[in-house]
């Protein structure tokens, strides 16, 4: 049974939130160790916040790239078939040629660190012609007009994947704008996948055609 993903609890827990929604995605609740959800929680939640606050500045670039590698050891020391690779700098992107986006086409998932008024991790499930469906694990009502205007599509009829639809051209910004994937040098994304349904690049050869 897969669970729906879940909303961060805090104001800072963005980044093992989304860690953990992507394994919720790519595997049944009944495949998941409760190791690896303790491991998340241990290895994130690093940086210390104004005064020596600990965790009230989220995660580190140093912990989620430790926590992707330790999760692809994970999988290939289990029998959980679950594989990740941790992508900085010009390999985040968005454009058609991008890992992120073969990774997307082939039933993997991202976690990707953006812009959303402060630096936030969102989880990218899927792509539409226009566009990418995420998760982000910073909950908005229904009926909020926050992205009026704007071509992000809030949905809350997707509980199993996602709940955002944003542009492609809100991604390749390297200002502060919603979801904009900021500057080239400080680019982050860790790709996850279920080695059981990840899809070849034959399976998805319409997509480089």
């Amino acid at each position: 049974m897969k669970n729906p993903l879940h909303y961060q609890l805090s104001e800072y827990d963005c980044g093992p939130t989304t860690m953990l929604n992507a394994v919720s995605y790519l595997f049944e609740r009944e495949e998941i160790p409760p190791e690896l959800i303790r491991n998340v929680m241990l290895y994130s939640l690093d940086c210390y916040g104004k005064g020596g606050a600990p965790c009230k500045a989220g995660t580190s670039r140093m912990a989620m790239m430790f926590l992707a590698n330790w999760l692809d050891g994970y999988g290939q020391a289990t029998s959980l078939p679950l594989s990740s690779v941790y992508l900085a700098g010009k390999a985040v992107s968005v454009r058609p040629e991008s890992r992120v986006l073969d990774a997307l086409h082939r039933g993997g998932v991202a976690v990707v660190r953006l812009f959303y008024e402060v630096e936030h991790y969102t989880l990218f499930t899927g792509v539409t012609e226009h566009g990418i469906e995420l998760f982000d694990p910073w909950y908005v009502p229904a009926d909020s007009q926050e992205f009026s205007g704007t071509g992000i599509e809030l949905t809350l009829a997707h509980p199993f994947a996602y709940n955002r639809v944003v542009p492609f051209s809100s991604f390749e910004c390297e200002n502060c704008s919603n979801y904009a994937l900021g500057t080239i040098e400080d680019r982050e994304a860790v790709l996850l996948f279920n080695e059981q349904t990840k899809r070849t690049a034959a399976d998805t050869i319409e997509y480089f055609i």
